[in-house]
């Protein structure tokens, strides 16, 4: 038995678990939920030693057969048919929203449109509309901006794809603090990312910035080193050094063993 992440119509992403041996990345399977059935890949297969987000939400139905696949890409055709209907009815009603995508789940029971809003926003006309045209149940949802981003996809400032639409199954908290424990200038051009918020890449290291600094003199305190007094001007938490303006007001670079504490 082995566990494999599965990504449902490129847009989100589960865990299933699997006890039959022909898989590989980049398999399509047919996975079941409590109400639907929903067509995904294999984007990963896990080890024993990797931490598993066991939500047990969806389980393996079957591998994907030809029918399968033509009943998949018969449900993306008809899918963007209905991004376009839909954005045409948005602009109808003058809704201030914005429209991402659009998807059926693999049995035709539902129709998802998600979409951008800086407000709240009265849909029921259209979703109205929407259910008398397409005969089926209709749900729009409102998302935040960086999911719009793991949405549509792109390229960051490091040009790589966005971590957000290549790995992120969920979005943690980001701080402005993480940018200033990495010594990073807090240029919104440098530290945003192209949703306009904080870069999630500021998180991966902001563990270990703070064990290093756990080891180093705080910026304005008064320390005590083999080569004098002085009070310390900044850190460099990676190279575990730091500056400091001693007794005769030169500024000198000293290591964290240099401290006599």
């Amino acid at each position: 038995m082995t566990y494999v992440n599965v990504r449902i119509n490129n847009n989100f992403d589960v865990v299933v678990k699997i006890d039959k041996d022909k898989y590989n990345v980049g398999t399509p399977v047919i996975v079941q939920s409590k109400d639907d059935l929903e067509y995904g890949v294999i984007t990963k297969i896990y080890s024993k030693t990797d931490k598993i987000n066991k939500s047990g939400a969806y389980s393996f139905l079957r591998y994907a057969n030809s029918d399968d696949k033509r009943i998949h890409k018969k449900n993306d055709v008809d899918a963007q048919k209905s991004f376009i209907k839909c954005r045409e009815l948005i602009s109808k009603y003058g809704l201030p929203m914005k429209l991402i995508n659009a998807t059926y789940t693999f049995t035709r029971d539902q129709l998802l449109f998600k979409f951008v809003s800086d407000d709240r926003v009265d849909f029921r006309k259209l979703a109205k509309d929407l259910a008398k045209h397409y005969h089926t149940r209709i749900e729009l949802r409102q998302v935040g901006v960086r999911d719009k981003a793991k949405e549509i996809g792109g390229c960051g400032q490091c040009g790589r794809e966005l971590c957000c639409k290549g790995f992120l199954k969920e979005f943690n908290s980001v701080s402005i603090n993480m940018a200033k424990n990495q010594n990073i200038a807090l240029n919104p051009n440098k530290i945003n990312g192209i949703c306009g918020r904080l870069l999630c890449c500021l998180q991966y290291e902001d563990s270990c910035y703070k064990e290093c600094r756990k080891k180093l003199p705080k910026v304005g305190k008064m320390v005590e080193t083999v080569i004098g007094t002085g009070k310390v001007l900044s850190v460099d938490p990676i190279n575990m050094k730091y500056k400091m303006l001693n007794d005769n007001n030169e500024v000198v670079e000293c290591e964290v063993n240099d401290s006599t504490k």
